[in-house]
């Protein structure tokens, strides 16, 4: 099967296969953490931070230790998703330990959100596409640095559009989270409009 080219392996991982508008992978914190471009900016960081690491050491295991022919020379590979989570799971807790060291009122904000990072499914997702579309390690960290800038022009976009809908008239039944899916909604239908820009 013929490998994208890395410009076009971006373009698509950040507006035409977007982990959020178009997989719909990574919904909860998108609406957990959306409420200020504040602790938006520190989840599209720490998320970054993950998933571009996670798909490089992923991706690095899983073609060099699970597959046949590998340092073990086994098939391991039944063995991905649990594998893949518990480096997911390292990386959030040392991206946890740098926020409680260096920024307290960053990691208050995030809150829950943040240990749940571990069971995004848009870093896991991420993860799993690489494994399955046979990406280099390069390419598969290229892809992960790509959708997590996806993820984070989402959340940062979602973020704003909250901020301006606080500030409108909006009918008592549609408050909160009724008009947030609406507007995520309206999101995703604007990212339709990228589609086969990739390709």
């Amino acid at each position: 099967m013929e490998q994208p080219s890395y410009l076009a392996l971006v373009i698509g991982a950040v507006f035409v296969n977007n982990m959020v508008l178009s997989t719909i992978l990574g919904i909860c914190p998108l609406l957990g953490v959306s409420k200020s471009l504040k602790t938006a900016f520190g989840m599209a960081s720490a998320v970054l931070f993950v998933l571009t690491l996670s798909t490089l050491v992923t991706s690095a295991i899983f073609r060099y230790v699970l597959l046949p022919g590998g340092l073990l020379k086994a098939d391991l590979t039944y063995m991905r998703t649990l594998v893949f989570i518990l480096v997911i799971a390292a990386l959030v807790q040392f991206v946890e330990l740098v926020l409680l060291k260096f920024s307290q009122p960053l990691y208050k904000a995030l809150g829950i959100y943040l240990p749940l990072i571990t069971t995004n499914c848009a870093v896991l997702g991420a993860a799993v596409i690489c494994a399955d579309k046979n990406y280099s390690v390069l390419r598969a960290t290229v892809f992960g640095a790509a959708s997590a800038a996806g993820f984070g022009l989402a959340l940062l976009m979602f973020a704003s559009m909250r901020e301006k809908i606080e500030l409108a008239k909006v009918p008592e039944c549609m408050k909160g989270t009724a008009i947030a899916l609406v507007t995520v909604g309206i999101l995703a239908m604007a990212f339709m409009g990228f589609a086969g820009l990739g390709s």
